[in-house]
């Protein structure tokens, strides 16, 4: 940890106390990753092409993405690589808040590793079994919460966003809708990932957002002054948030449209998971669903589709997730992309105004 050593010298040089701040260090975080992310992506793609790592694409997909596959897929090991090297240089590795979400973060970038290599090797779209991965994601998300509570005292207290004093307390049944909202906010950013920048984008806006819940609320004075749930150590959050937003920055430069690579389930699950944890971890849990209304809305239109071809043979839409609907339908790629971006500022500014709206 490069920013204690620096920190420690403080008392040589002045302007190294400036270490101590988690501002400074989230801002320093945020060019760290970004610079990695943007330097290595060229290598990394170059790496995935030799290794013949490219996209399978669905038989019953709108066929303008047939001319996608092939293209370099898990990308998103880019994204956790460039946010591991900022986490060791400029963040407190001892709070364990941090490693909730590192092990989380990473633990589903591992299950969704496994996803894409059994896609890549068998040459299909399926890749690991359904029920195997809800399992090892939610045992994960278990383990981490049901650790929070147990050893660091970690409130099991849910707050309604919009109001004040509308509170529930949950005990130990916390562990099983934080790890809900984890898994959920995993496989709702997972089925999101389906077009050139999609996914990644709102990836971005919701870390943002709750880089900034997590700085306030881990600042006694202004969360007492907001009147929301103070946590302990959550500031530290922010500088580990701010290297999800960068990375992702970097990450975006080759995967705009016509994207040079893919995140594949490395990158969507990881970052899914790292939304739903940093969700509760701020106490944000209900508000991942206004938050995350674009990740929410693809979710939705899956399930409903399902459930409306098992009981009626009858589907709801042309093809889910809903931007294949969109795309079906005649609205241009980078039409859809761009209008879900629009949606997902306009859902993190609402988010926002909860701080002040109790």
């Amino acid at each position: 940890m490069l920013y204690q050593l620096l920190y420690s010298m403080a008392d040589q040089v002045s302007a190294l106390n400036v270490f101590r701040y988690i501002t400074v260090r989230t801002f320093i975080s945020f060019f760290t990753a970004f610079f990695l992310c943007w330097m290595w992506g060229p290598y990394f793609i170059r790496r995935l092409r030799e290794k013949q790592i490219g996209q399978s694409i669905r038989e019953d997909g709108p066929q303008s993405h047939k001319k996608k596959a092939g293209t370099p897929t898990m990308g998103g090991g880019l994204i956790l690589i460039s946010t591991m090297i900022p986490c060791l240089l400029w963040i407190e590795m001892t709070n364990p808040l941090i490693w909730a979400v590192i092990i989380v973060t990473w633990g589903f970038g591992l299950i969704g590793y496994l996803d894409d290599w059994l896609k890549v090797s068998k040459r299909n779209s399926k890749g690991l079994s359904g029920k195997v991965r809800l399992a090892c994601e939610f045992l994960i998300s278990g383990a981490v919460v049901a650790y929070l509570i147990g050893f660091h005292q970690f409130s099991t207290v849910v707050h309604i966003p919009f109001f004040k004093n509308v509170v529930m307390d949950m005990g130990y049944f916390y562990v099983v809708f934080a790890s809900l909202v984890i898994v959920g906010t995993a496989n709702a950013v997972n089925l999101t990932d389906g077009l050139d920048g999609l996914a990644i984008v709102p990836v971005i806006i919701s870390a943002s957002t709750l880089g900034l819940f997590a700085y306030v609320t881990g600042h006694m004075g202004i969360a007492n002054y907001l009147q929301i749930p103070h946590v302990a150590g959550a500031g530290e959050l922010a500088p580990l948030a701010a290297t999800i937003v960068a990375a992702g920055l970097g990450f975006l430069w080759f995967n705009t449209y016509p994207a040079q690579v893919f995140m594949g389930d490395v990158g969507s699950l990881s970052l899914g998971g790292f939304l739903g944890v940093m969700a509760v971890l701020t106490k944000n849990e209900l508000l991942m669903a206004l938050l995350g209304g674009v990740f929410v809305v693809e979710a939705l239109s899956v399930i409903t589709q399902v459930i409306s071809f098992k009981l009626t043979g009858k589907r709801i839409f042309k093809m889910a997730p809903i931007h294949h609907h969109f795309e079906l339908g005649g609205m241009t790629e980078t039409k859809i992309i761009v209008r879900f971006w629009i949606i997902s500022i306009l859902l993190a500014i609402l988010s926002l105004s909860t701080l002040k709206l109790r």
